[in-house]
């Protein structure tokens, strides 16, 4: 029986971008003859995000899209929490519901996987030949410390811990348990993947189409310090 891909997606206010992405994943074909499932979570966005996704999800019946959403407010990683818990596929990714990653590389992380090498694949913007849009000095020096300051303390040697492309074993991810709400996503479960006896981590380089705040990003500088706090936290005072 072919293994399936959950395709977890967390959208605020991304009427925009929604359907276009959607229609990317659902033109992926992937490797190894693996089957995917869509599942999207709303976190209580307030434009038309919910209508594009119901449009979209009434046009193609055939694909296996589920759709949740927040009452309140809770941000990225409660709605990655609410994503993961009702994946039903082997493995389990995330994309963002903008335009910065590429769908058509999710068989990039997956051959690690089904070549029986790893149990985790993180998709690196930093390293690799692909396309990589030039933007903010500073973005990608804070980056860079933040990975730096999480491999110091889980004894990896990623290149891009904050990067939107994971993906699991789906038996690994929903046996640890996540607390973080927001963009400290991240930095707690990097840390909490690392303390897994055996796991076998690996990195690939991905392309990365990054947005300018006028086109919808939406991390700043506080989620920076908080990323120190949750890497101090589930590296050292919540091992």
């Amino acid at each position: 029986m072919p293994l399936k891909l959950s395709i977890v997606i967390p959208a605020y206010n991304e009427e925009l971008t929604i359907k276009t992405i959607l229609e990317k994943v659902r033109q992926v074909t992937l490797i190894g003859n693996v089957t995917k499932e869509i599942i999207i979570v709303n976190d209580c966005s307030k434009d038309g995000t919910e209508k594009s996704v119901l449009e979209y999800k009434a046009a193609f019946p055939e694909i296996e899209i589920s759709y949740y959403k927040h009452t309140v407010n809770q941000g990225k990683g409660a709605a990655l929490h609410t994503g993961i818990r009702e994946a039903k596929g082997d493995l389990i990714i995330i994309q963002d519901a903008d335009l910065e990653y590429d769908p058509e590389e999710f068989n990039l992380l997956l051959k690690p996987i089904l070549d029986g090498f790893a149990d985790v694949v993180y998709g690196s913007r930093f390293m690799g030949g692909k396309p990589h849009r030039i933007l903010f000095f500073w973005h990608s020096i804070g980056n860079k410390v933040l990975t730096f300051f999480s491999n110091a303390l889980t004894n990896l040697n990623l290149t891009d811990m904050e990067t939107c492309y994971k993906m699991w074993k789906s038996d690994i991810i929903k046996n640890i348990t996540l607390k973080e709400k927001r963009f400290g996503f991240e930095p707690e479960v990097t840390a909490k993947i690392a303390r897994i006896p055996k796991i076998r981590i690996y990195e690939v380089g991905i392309s990365y189409y990054g947005r300018t705040y006028a086109e919808g990003k939406k991390i700043n500088w506080k989620d920076g310090f908080r990323a120190i706090f949750c890497i101090l936290k589930y590296n050292i005072w919540s091992k």
